[in-house]
């Protein structure tokens, strides 16, 4: 409704410009054309590797979110394309650079049916709540959001209810009443770090000394990764001790940053458990500058299943990953289609995922798109 508003209020701007002279309104819209195509290039270019080092500075994030809104929005006021706004946590990984290709990648190639709005929430909450707040004030069909935490998001859920928006959680969840989002599209977190523990086991034969690389504090991937592995362990695996855990935010400077750290004040490190490859394959720079091989004098299992980790392995320098997809720009797409269309949803779309070793990773390398 908001947008036949605006698409009247818009004919009525237009035929007073009209009286003033068309020159003025053929520069106005000139400038607004050029801003949209500026815009969408900015959103459809891949993210720069190694982004996760060195993101943005996030001064500049909230602006960026609200004129990407405005001005995609402003170019589809007729109702007829799925209007989308998604609120990326930021470029902290290979992984997440994966998941954003999906969503721009699926939204490019079905632009006559679809309009994507996309905000870089730069790893900061509150650039997520200032982009889903645009979002909402656009009007848009469907708002996506993968949440940098866990807490904190009940009021901009809902705002997003009160003006009939529905939300889809995708690859993380968020600690607020199962009414105020319409679905979670997603990995099972705690699976996977029971996967990872088990392999883990495997390769020390259930008894060793690890340490943990923990991700973003209060990101549910991180909070359920370490309770699967953690509990797996105590429950099942009884000689293998952690014998730290700390976070390294899900980047691969800092992952390589807390490796160092840990070496120095352990000389005992069978394992190495990462909650993603991007922190693992830090690490492993960090084993390696310390005389050590990683692979071999320290085993090392990890999250997600980017291109990286599969090459460190074949390179026998990983010994398994836990696979999390993140290609789930179809599934964004289709179940936001489906909520605009009025229809049912299921509340936890999976996506399917495998668990691969370094015996598998010569033959699958090929088959990484990310």
């Amino acid at each position: 409704m908001k947008r036949k508003i605006l698409s009247v209020l818009l004919c009525v701007s237009m035929m007073a410009a009209l009286t003033v002279g068309c020159g003025n309104g053929n520069k106005t819209d000139d400038s607004a054309a050029s801003g949209n195509a500026d815009t969408q290039d900015q959103a459809d270019a891949p993210a720069a590797d190694g982004a996760e080092d060195a993101p943005a500075e996030d001064s500049t994030a909230g602006d960026a979110a609200e004129g990407t809104a405005g001005d995609a929005a402003g170019g589809s006021s007729s109702g007829e394309k799925l209007v989308v706004g998604f609120a990326q946590i930021g470029q902290e990984s290979g992984w997440r650079d994966g998941e954003t290709m999906s969503i721009q990648t699926y939204a490019e190639e079905h632009s006559d049916t679809i309009e994507l709005l996309y905000a870089d929430g730069q790893q900061k909450q509150e650039n997520q709540i200032k982009a889903i707040k645009n979002f909402i004030e656009q009007g848009v069909d469907v708002i996506g959001v993968a949440p940098v935490v866990e807490t904190g998001w009940d009021q901009v859920f809902a705002e997003a209810q009160d003006a009939g928006i529905p939300i889809i959680l995708l690859d993380r969840t968020a600690d607020v009443d199962e009414s105020l989002y319409a679905t979670f599209i997603g990995s099972d977190m705690v699976e996977e770090g029971k996967n990872a523990a088990d392999e883990m086991a495997k390769l020390l034969n259930s008894s060793g000394k690890i340490v943990e690389l923990e991700g973003t504090v209060g990101a549910s991937a991180a909070v359920g990764r370490k309770q699967g592995f953690d509990e797996q362990l105590a429950a099942a695996y009884p000689d293998i001790e952690i014998l730290e855990s700390q976070t390294g935010d899900f980047t691969r400077s800092l992952g390589k940053e807390v490796m160092e750290s840990f070496l120095k004040t352990y000389d005992n490190i069978d394992g190495l458990f990462a909650h993603n490859d991007d922190m693992a394959l830090g690490a492993i720079e960090a084993i390696k500058e310390a005389g050590l091989k990683p692979g071999e004098d320290i085993k090392i299992v990890s999250c997600d299943g980017v291109k990286g980790i599969f090459e460190a392995m074949v390179a026998g320098e990983a010994n398994c990953t836990v696979e999390c997809n993140p290609l789930l720009g179809p599934q964004l797409f289709e179940a936001a289609q489906k909520l605009k269309d009025g229809e049912e949803v299921e509340k936890w779309i999976k996506s399917n995922e495998s668990v691969y070793t370094a015996d598998q990773a010569e033959a699958e390398l090929p088959n990484r798109v990310y």
